[in-house]
């Protein structure tokens, strides 16, 4: 994620930030990806504080308009939950802005967001999140930090977090998107196997007989289908290209780093990728200095790097592809 300042003052100020230290208010601008002091707010700014720019003539903000179902905001805990849900909806969505995702620039399909809570006032709820025909479902319970550690370890998971359950389900979103594009379901088979298979048998096998990913998965879940192989690969691409772009915007650098790298604007994958793994050495180090887990617990074999530049290169230049 890059580095913002208020306007005002020049101070730094953070992502979320509604108000900058010298007493501004600011509002995200997405389209111009910088803070303002003097945009029309969302809607949702005071509800959810959500602190992005309504778009021009609504009352709503692009990401606050994705979402078509929310929970009932005055039972248990939802507010907050739904507060930090959108949250990390709003960074993953500013983060594909980079390349031309969901911006003014880009005239196709939105996703539509349920978001959902298992505390319905009543009986609990069960949600399983998902994507179907362009709607994403998604659990804002698992915003409950305790609630999703506990998950994590029952499901054997090393990631689990809100900003890669979006990044997981928005892949299978923009896999739709991309499917229209000429070459693109080809050259995906070839890769990642025949997405027609039957999805549910699939999942029920996986489930039955879980596989370990060996060298050519980069997650166990993505053993069960195509789909979940492409879900997966795209999430963690998204994973690193934004933590080396946060590692650059920090004012960071390494041997390895070339002078005022844009790890969104690099088009050569394998570069990326080499970059994004010397880094994540380096956090890992830092991390296991102070006795906490890697920030990157994974293996970029050969064959996982080749999807994952597969996803690179249709996500990157999509908008020339026709996607």
């Amino acid at each position: 994620m890059q580095r913002f300042s208020c306007p005002a003052c020049g101070q730094r100020v953070y992502f979320d930030n509604l108000f900058c230290a010298c007493g501004q208010p600011l509002t995200y601008e997405p389209e111009a990806r910088q803070m303002w002091n003097d945009a029309a707010p969302c809607a949702n700014r005071d509800s959810i504080q959500c602190n992005w720019a309504a778009i021009p003539g609504e009352t709503l903000c692009r990401s606050c308009a994705m979402s078509d179902v929310v929970p009932a905001l005055n039972v248990g805990d939802n507010q907050a939950l739904l507060a930090r849900a959108e949250r990390a909806k709003r960074w993953v969505t500013a983060n594909l802005s980079n390349w031309q995702w969901f911006t003014d620039a880009d005239q196709g399909q939105r996703p539509r967001f349920q978001m959902l809570s298992e505390d319905t006032g009543g009986r609990t709820e069960q949600i399983t999140m998902g994507h179907d025909d362009g709607e994403i479902i998604i659990n804002v319970t698992e915003a409950d930090e305790l609630i999703r550690v506990q998950r994590q370890h029952q499901l054997g998971e090393q990631y689990r977090s809100m900003v890669g359950h979006f990044r997981h389900e928005l892949a299978h979103f923009l896999f739709d998107r991309l499917s229209k594009a000429d070459g693109f379901t080809d050259a995906f088979r070839a890769l990642f196997g025949d997405e027609r298979a039957d999805y549910g048998a699939a999942l029920q096998e996986h489930y039955a007989n879980p596989k370990e990913p060996g060298g050519d998965y980069i997650t166990a879940y993505a053993t069960a289908h195509p789909h979940e192989d492409w879900a997966e690969t795209v999430a963690h691409l998204l994973h690193m290209v934004d933590f080396t772009d946060s590692f650059v915007n920090a004012g960071l650098s390494m041997p390895v780093l070339p002078p005022d790298y844009r790890p969104y604007e690099d088009g050569d994958a394998e570069h990326l990728l080499t970059i994004a793994a010397d880094v994540a050495i380096a956090i890992n180090d830092i991390n296991r200095a102070l006795d906490n887990s890697d920030l990157y617990p994974f293996v970029l074999t050969p064959q996982i790097r080749e999807k994952i530049g597969f996803a690179h290169g249709w996500l990157r230049d999509h908008a020339t592809r026709g996607a």
